[in-house]
C-alpha cells in the first residue's frame, strides 16, 4: 500500500493523518482529519499533541456557494470605516502566499463554542450542512451557524494545488482522493521545546509511535500532476 493510498483508508476509517508542506513554504507538519469523522476525542487529541490552531479547510466551490470570502477581502473592503483595516491587510505572508482565512463560527447548539465538544459539533456539523450544498446546505449554514465563532474557517484555491501549496489546499485535495466531502479539520504540530514547529523528524517519531501516517507535500503534488 502506497504512502497516499495508507492516508485515504484512515481518513476514510475517522483516523488522523500528518502532512508536512514544503521546507521552501511553511515547513510546518499540520494534524489532520476529515471534518464528517469528527468527534471530541479527536478535538482534544489535536489540542494536546499538536497544539496549534484548530481550523477547517473547505473547498472552494462550497465557499463560493456560500458567498463567504477571504478575510482579507472583508477587512479591506472596510476601509470606508476605518483606513487601518486596508493598511493590517495589505501584504503576504514570509513564505510567500496570501492567507486562506475567511470567517470563524460557531454552531447555534454550542454554548461557548471553545470547548472540545462544541467545537467536534461545529466541525462536525458543517461537513454535514457543506454535504448537501446543492440541496439546501446553504440555507441551513445561514440558520444554523453564528458568526464570529471559535472555529475559522479556510478556503481552498479554486485550483488546489495548481494555484497554492498550503496544508489548506494538500489537506482538501487528499479528502477528495478519499471521496469525502471536501471539509477537513487541520492544526498545526508544535514543540514544547523548541517553541516552534515541530521538526520533521520528532513529527516521523510521533507517527510512528501514533500509527498516523505521515505524508509529504512532494507526494500529493506528484499525484496531482500524473492525475
Amino acid at each position: 500500500m502506497s504512502a497516499i493510498e495508507e492516508a485515504i483508508s484512515a481518513l476514510r476509517s475517522g483516523k488522523f493523518v500528518l502532512i508536512h508542506d514544503e521546507k521552501s513554504r511553511e515547513d510546518e507538519i499540520d494534524m489532520v482529519i476529515a471534518a464528517e469523522r469528527v468527534r471530541p476525542w479527536h478535538v482534544a487529541t489535536m489540542r494536546n499533541d499538536a497544539g496549534g490552531l484548530l481550523c477547517v479547510a473547505v473547498a472552494n466551490e462550497i465557499t463560493v456557494k456560500l458567498g463567504l470570502v477571504y478575510m482579507q477581502e472583508i477587512m479591506q473592503s472596510l476601509s470606508n470605516v476605518n483606513p487601518i483595516f486596508t493598511k493590517l491587510s495589505i501584504g503576504k505572508s514570509p513564505y510567500g502566499d496570501n492567507p486562506s482565512f475567511s470567517i470563524s463560527v460557531n454552531h447555534r447548539d454550542t454554548y461557548t463554542g471553545i470547548t472540545d465538544v462544541d467545537r467536534a459539533l461545529t466541525i462536525s456539523k458543517m461537513a454535514e450542512v457543506f454535504k448537501k450544498i446543492d440541496s439546501g446546505g446553504a440555507e441551513e449554514f445561514e440558520r444554523n451557524f453564528r458568526a464570529p465563532g471559535h472555529v475559522p474557517i479556510l478556503i481552498a484555491s479554486k485550483g488546489l494545488l495548481q494555484e497554492r501549496k498550503g496544508h489548506t489546499e494538500l489537506c482538501v485535495y487528499l479528502t477528495q482522493l478519499a471521496e469525502l466531502t471536501p471539509v477537513v479539520a487541520i492544526c498545526e504540530m508544535l514543540d514544547s521545546t523548541t517553541y516552534r514547529a515541530l521538526s520533521a523528524s520528532k513529527a516521523k517519531i510521533y507517527s510512528d509511535k501514533a500509527a498516523i501516517p505521515l505524508l509529504e507535500a512532494s507526494q500529493l503534488e506528484r499525484h496531482a500532476r500524473a492525475a
